[in-house]
């Protein structure tokens, strides 16, 4: 909750960044959301609009940073109060790389097209985005109403975006071993999967911002990455479908 202030005008700037983050929070998911359907549909269209749309969030971020500037120029917070603005700096800048990662997706849909191949191809990818993107919206849900056990479940919940984004690596390695003719739509497949596993990176940042902005103090534990894919052998991986 933010603190009440005497200056009516310094809460409705906060209030305005707090809606801002919101604003490019959902925009960011929608841009994921939609590189995701344009490679499941083909839809050279989609993938084009998204690439472009990606600007809006490039835009949103310098708007923040400019206006948290002029905040704390013009207020000289303290606190609470600067936490919540320097929050939100960096939230943003975790927003605009989900865009980011989201565009890059769609860059690959092009590719993809010439190299199409059943759905079966293609379903691990729409389940992990579902995931991150599952991630991505309960921590802005929790940086919404400031609820530190959300953010805390968010985290604690970090360890599945690995466990699939393995599970999805092994099954498209075994994909290629299967069939030559396979390697460069898996190749591609396997770019898009780790942007989506860097989506739930950045989830995990905005966790550790949003526990900042309420507490003052970041995580005492962090919790190592348990990405097992450096372990996987190519003469022995298998099919787990």
């Amino acid at each position: 909750m933010f603190t009440q202030h005497t200056v009516r005008s310094f809460d409705k700037e906060l209030n305005r960044l707090s809606k801002e983050i919101a604003e490019m929070g959902t925009y960011a998911a929608h841009i994921v959301e939609r590189s995701i359907l344009a490679i499941m549909r083909d839809d050279q269209k989609l993938a084009k609009q998204v690439i472009s749309d990606d600007i809006f969030l490039d835009v949103a971020e310098r708007k923040i940073d400019e206006e948290a500037i002029l905040i704390i120029a013009r207020r000289q917070p303290m606190a609470v109060d600067l936490r919540e603005i320097i929050g939100a700096i960096r939230i943003s800048v975790d927003l605009e790389r989900v865009g980011d990662m989201g565009k890059n997706i769609a860059k690959r849909t092009a590719v993809l097209s010439d190299v199409r191949q059943t759905a079966a191809f293609y379903h691990g990818l729409e389940d992990f985005a579902a995931l991150a993107l599952k991630q991505l919206n309960e921590v802005l849900d929790a940086y919404a109403c400031r609820s530190l056990e959300r953010i805390d479940a968010v985290r604690e919940h970090d360890d599945e975006i690995d466990s699939m984004y393995t599970s999805l690596f092994r099954d498209l390695l075994t994909y290629m071993l299967e069939d030559p003719r396979n390697i460069t739509v898996c190749t591609h497949l396997l770019f898009c999967a780790k942007n989506i596993e860097r989506i739930g990176d950045h989830a995990t940042n905005i966790a550790k911002t949003v526990h900042y902005v309420i507490t003052g103090t970041y995580p005492a534990l962090e919790r190592p990455k348990d990405d097992q894919t450096y372990r996987l052998e190519i003469g022995k991986s298998r099919r787990i479908l």
